[in-house]
């Protein structure tokens, strides 16, 4: 066994400025496109919730265009972990503002807000989406919006209606483990019936913008966190959602211009057997796009889901086809990312539509949560993250979680698990390609601190899917990542 510790990645931004941490790059130099044409400088916001929450959402974002403090360090160096959000305006930080015109602001009202209460789970959650997409049809026939962003009804308890844990993750890769029916979830049925519109959303709880009233009887609210890293964690995503782009990976003119695929499976939300596979395609700046391609077999040898292939190579070739659509132009490089094995029409189907899009190198990695090997540290904090382990000559561990000495702890509250890497079709050493990795877990918009768990491949995946079980099987939906995110 050999280990060695990764340097922590920079991402760029504005001006070619470098940093580690995205809220330190983004309040130093600005996002990557400042100055740019195509930089959101004025952000329609639309809202939609009951009309306390519709108010104290745009209050809360208003007073954030003001710096917000940080919260007190319990170390000096933990400073860094917890630092202030200087602001969201048009002369410093993001270099944009937030608009609300009167008439994008909707209130949902009381009667219908109150009725949720009185139903079961499942049939509140699909009134609530019916209540709240009259709104976003009203909003996009008469007053178009870049983002609008929806509080979730708390009647709903949420806590036992839906499957999501914390925030917007999921967390779940493991297809062969998908529930054959799932629990309502508003955020993601709400998101799947919002595709047929180009304007992406933000679901959002009371918690975020500070909401003072007194939540509704049997509703207990989770702890949340500093003001300061919500401000920050919320304007990200809200900047990214509206076109911008707020970091992104390091490439140099002598690098191969790169795109990182990931490939996952879903059920529908009916309980159908039947496996559906989907694909997220991302570029070093994190712009993605997603198709839903066609039906998987689940196999007896490791009763996961796999392509034959020619559905491997559909798949690749509408991620690709959707990709040049959005940008112009093929890769020079694709790296697959996939959360199961690779069998041999997989393999042959993904490279028969690489050799067609005239791309000589394509690379296939089985990224995996769910090895049971742990290091230990001495002392009293986790590895640091970039650990790498070599275990055998297809075998290594990733510590993408740890101990991080720019914030000077272990910034979470469980025992770190490492990433398995296992290597199939690849050019790159494996340090190289757990550097790459590492780089790709820094890629999530609705989360800026600088330790992502999960690449942005698989890390996508498991929102991608949670809300096409929602989409009808006869619907192709493909569009941006924004929209699931």
């Amino acid at each position: 066994m050999r280990s060695i510790i990764l340097e922590e990645p920079e991402l760029e931004f504005g001006g070619n400025g470098r940093h580690i941490d995205p809220r330190f790059g983004i309040a130093t130099y600005g996002p990557l496109d400042a100055g740019q044409a195509s930089a959101p400088e004025r952000i329609r916001v639309g809202v939609i919730g009951p009309g306390a929450a519709v108010s104290g959402i745009r209050t809360w974002l208003t007073k954030a265009r003001e710096p917000i403090a940080a919260k007190a360090a319990k170390y000096e160096k933990q400073r860094s972990l917890f630092p202030p959000f200087p602001g969201f305006d048009l002369d410093h930080t993001f270099r944009s503002l937030l608009v609300f015109e009167e008439r994008a602001q909707r209130s949902v009202p009381k009667k219908v807000i109150a009725r949720l209460a009185t139903m079961t789970p499942a049939l509140a959650v699909q009134a609530a989406v019916d209540a709240y997409m009259e709104e976003i049809d009203w909003l996009a026939n008469n007053e178009p919006c870049d983002i609008v962003i929806c509080a979730r009804p708390e009647t709903l308890d949420e806590e036992q209606a839906s499957h999501r844990p914390e925030g917007e993750d999921t967390g779940e890769y493991e297809e062969v483990d998908e529930p054959t029916v799932l629990l309502p979830d508003f955020h993601d049925q709400l998101k799947a019936a919002a595709l047929k519109y180009s304007t992406p959303l933000q679901v959002i709880r009371p918690r975020t913008w500070n909401d003072p009233s007194t939540p509704p009887k049997g509703v207990k609210r989770r702890k949340v966190q500093d003001e300061a890293t919500r401000a920050w964690n919320l304007h990200a995503a809200i900047y990214y959602k509206a076109g911008g782009r707020p970091w992104r990976l390091i490439r140099s003119y002598a690098d191969t211009a790169s795109c990182y695929l990931g490939a996952s499976f879903y059920r529908s939300s009916g309980g159908s057997t039947l496996h559906t596979s989907v694909a997220q395609l991302f570029n070093e700046k994190g712009e993605g796009v997603v198709v839903k391609g066609g039906p998987a077999a689940v196999l007896k040898e490791d009763r996961q889901p796999h392509l034959s292939e020619d559905d491997a190579h559909d798949l690749v070739a509408a991620a690709l086809g959707a990709y040049r659509k959005e940008h112009g132009n093929f890769p020079a490089r694709l790296v697959i990312h996939k959360s199961s094995k690779y069998v041999e029409s997989e393999r042959a189907g993904f490279a028969a539509a690489a050799e067609e899009a005239k791309i000589d190198l394509v690379e296939l990695v089985w990224l995996s949560e769910h090895d049971p090997t742990r290091l230990f540290r001495t002392g009293t904090h986790p590895p640091l993250r970039g650990t790498f382990v070599s275990l055998a000559d297809d075998r290594y561990l990733l510590y993408t979680k740890g101990s991080i000495d720019f914030y000077g702890t272990y910034p979470g509250m469980y025992i770190p698990a490492p990433l398995a890497i296992r290597p199939v079709d690849v050019a790159q050493s494996p340090e190289q390609l757990a550097a790459e990795i590492l780089a790709l877990t820094k890629l999530n918009w609705n989360h800026s601190q600088l330790d992502g768990h999960l690449p942005i491949t698989l890390h996508a995946a498991s929102k991608v899917k949670a809300i096409l079980r929602h989409v009808p099987e006869a619907s192709v939906p493909a569009g941006p990542y924004a929209h699931y995110m």
